[in-house]
């Protein structure tokens, strides 16, 4: 009996270190097949559009695929009291290189000894909002000098942007305006 269970141990023992062995055999192997690479998210190149003629601040812009005559105009500020908007068609589709030029009403023009507006050139580079000033954050489809600054505020308060998404917190930007310029702004590097 005695001889039984010492068999009985000496069984348990080598089917337990099998056991063992197996498990550490698995756990260490190397894993097949392929790992899986992660792509970033592939993002639309920008619309590049020149804006001249009776809007505030003409210049070159870069829009989001998909932006209208009218994104454009609120981002070069709107139309001046002198544009003459009936031949505008706010509706239509922008194509990049595109030049708009908002025509004056007709016997309209610049009061002399007014400034001329600047022409703001925008490049492809996006816009980091956790960086940007009042300036930069005004050329954005949809935000103005008002905007830019609780952009400015928020991020002052609550530390910087996670991600472009977040702007949308920021009192003033919607989910329309985050559609409009999530392609045109980034948190950094």
């Amino acid at each position: 009996m005695q001889n039984l269970k010492s068999i009985l141990y000496m069984a348990s023992g080598i089917l337990f270190g099998l056991f063992l062995a197996a498990l550490i055999w698995v756990v260490a192997r190397n894993p097949s097949g392929e790992a899986v690479v992660l792509r970033p998210v592939p993002t639309e190149k920008p619309l590049i559009v020149y804006i001249t003629g009776a809007v505030p601040r003409a210049g070159v812009y870069a829009l989001p695929q998909g932006a209208r005559v009218q994104d454009a105009i609120s981002a070069a500020g709107g139309f001046l009291a002198e544009a003459e908007k009936s031949q505008i068609n706010l509706a239509a589709l922008l194509e990049d290189g595109e030049k708009l030029d908002i025509p004056y009403i007709e016997g309209a023009i610049p009061v002399v000894g007014t400034p001329v507006p600047e022409v703001v050139t925008s490049t492809t580079e996006l816009i980091n909002i956790n960086t940007a000033s009042v300036a930069e954050l005004d050329t954005l489809p949809g935000v103005g000098p008002t905007t830019a600054q609780k952009i400015i505020d928020y991020r002052e308060q609550n530390g910087p942007f996670i991600n472009a998404e977040d702007i949308i917190n920021v009192s003033g930007i919607g989910p329309g305006t985050y559609e409009r310029i999530k392609d045109l702004i980034t948190v950094g590097p």
